[in-house]
């Protein structure tokens, strides 16, 4: 399901109109994007918790040449669904 498809699906579940579903999807999406950016963890009972994850420093190789690189620490998102929807999945 793409953003379009959701859209559609929560107008419809939830009786609204296609542009105030997307208002909220963007509402909640810079949200999350935005207290992540913060260092900030996001933490919604049942559904999961969005956090930011410090990934080390590492050497690797570039596929093309072979040739030794350093790749730089970073910030990545983590998810960790919560229990009712690992529920409703199974």
């Amino acid at each position: 399901m793409n953003k379009g498809d959701f859209v559609s699906y929560i107008a419809n579940k939830h009786s609204c109109t296609k542009a105030e579903a997307e208002r909220v999807i963007d509402m909640f999406t810079s949200s999350v994007i935005g207290a992540l950016g913060k260092g900030e963890e996001v933490s919604l009972v049942g559904f999961g918790n969005y956090s930011v994850t410090k990934v080390a420093a590492r050497a690797g190789r570039n596929p093309r040449t072979g040739e030794a690189i350093k790749i730089a620490a970073y910030k990545q998102p983590k998810f960790k669904a919560g229990q009712k929807l690992k529920d409703a999945c199974n």
